[in-house]
């Protein structure tokens, strides 16, 4: 097995083939010359659009659109060739509009663009271990201060059933809880941030966040998301929140108007990286937790590609949990530039470094 597909078990548990779909939307006068087009993309890469006409209607000219933007209108049949490196990974929606004797057609095409980057099989070692509540479905995990905290989920949202999450401020080397906050029970926890003296919480499947004071933790104002999304992981960069919603997603929020104002895709070679949960920024990358998986993918912030990942499989061996009781949590300590790591109702909290 080569070494690339060996990451994508890793991540994926099984190497997926995310092949595009180059079906032109059917019309009886006008289509893409699908066999210019591939179903992958490298960024690298370039798009050579070509236009059938098996009817020889007069071409006056055609303006061509990807994801509903327009790139250029061109003469006649005049073939298109675009560069895709200014284009997000994932799937991009091609369109051709025809203007013809008068008339106009459209035709439409799919394709993908997957990242040309091999990750890294990262090492890490562990510098020391500590107790963590086996009752803490954990589903953030952030520094502050010096200080740990930690939210959690519990229960199932909008089912009838009473969630009992909370927010923890806690001592992370014995235990010991400073300050808890219990959601109402109707609030299934989710990630956590903390952004110019607040601290920012989601909430799984209700699109609401909360927002408390960084040093009180008393809530001060609640806000809706502007996607319709589920709350997964967060994090920050000073400026913008980060957060994932389960999917292949990370969306970038300003904290100001609570607003979703980009996204980038998780690709790892030619395959979407979905369940991308609890994040955390360190050195101007992502560290992300992948749902059901033993790692951390560490994806460039800019373009999504997965560029290192770290196996932390062999943790299973030193804790006493269930299969279904998940690795989740990642916090970066700036005093001692190290990475503390847990899981979905683990026993033990481990602070590791992590090499090439």
């Amino acid at each position: 097995m080569k070494k690339y597909n060996l990451l994508s078990f890793i991540l994926l548990g099984t190497v997926l083939s995310n092949c595009g779909d180059t079906k032109n939307r059917e019309n009886t006068i006008f289509n893409f010359d699908s066999s210019k087009i591939s179903a992958q993309y490298q960024p690298q890469e370039t798009l050579d659009l070509n236009i059938l006409n098996p009817k020889s209607k007069v071409v006056d000219s055609i303006v061509y659109y990807i994801n509903d933007e327009k790139v250029k209108t061109v003469k006649g049949l005049e073939k298109l060739s675009f560069g895709l490196k200014d284009q997000k990974l994932g799937y991009q929606n091609i369109k051709a509009l025809v203007y013809f004797e008068g008339e106009n057609a459209e035709t439409s095409t799919r394709i993908e663009v997957v990242s040309n980057v091999t990750p890294k099989l990262l090492k890490y070692t562990i510098v020391n271990t500590y107790p963590h509540d086996v009752k803490s479905f954990t589903e953030g995990l952030e520094f502050y201060k010096d200080t740990l905290y930690e939210s959690t989920g519990s229960g199932s949202s909008g089912s009838g059933i009473k969630c009992t999450s909370y927010l923890r401020k806690y001592d992370y080397k014995t235990g010991k809880v400073f300050q808890q906050i219990d959601l109402e029970t109707a609030y299934f926890g989710e990630g956590i941030t903390f952004i110019n003296g607040k601290l920012f919480q989601l909430t799984w499947q209700d699109k609401k966040g909360f927002i408390y004071n960084a040093n009180t933790l008393k809530l001060e104002k609640t806000f809706a998301f502007t996607k319709n999304i589920e709350g997964w992981g967060m994090t920050h960069d000073d400026k913008y929140i980060y957060q994932s919603d389960g999917t292949e997603k990370i969306w970038k929020m300003d904290p100001d108007t609570k607003k979703m104002v980009d996204y980038i895709n998780v690709y790892s070679g030619n395959s979407k990286i979905k369940s991308v949960n609890e994040l955390e920024l360190i050195d101007g990358k992502f560290y992300a937790n992948i749902w059901q998986k033993d790692a951390i993918a560490v994806v460039n912030p800019v373009s999504g590609s997965v560029e290192g990942i770290i196996d932390l499989s062999g943790l299973r061996k030193l804790i006493n949990v269930t299969p279904e009781d998940v690795l989740n949590g990642i916090a970066y300590n700036p005093k001692n530039k190290t990475i503390f790591v847990t899981g979905k109702n683990w026993d033990k909290m481990f602070e590791i470094k992590v090499s090439e």
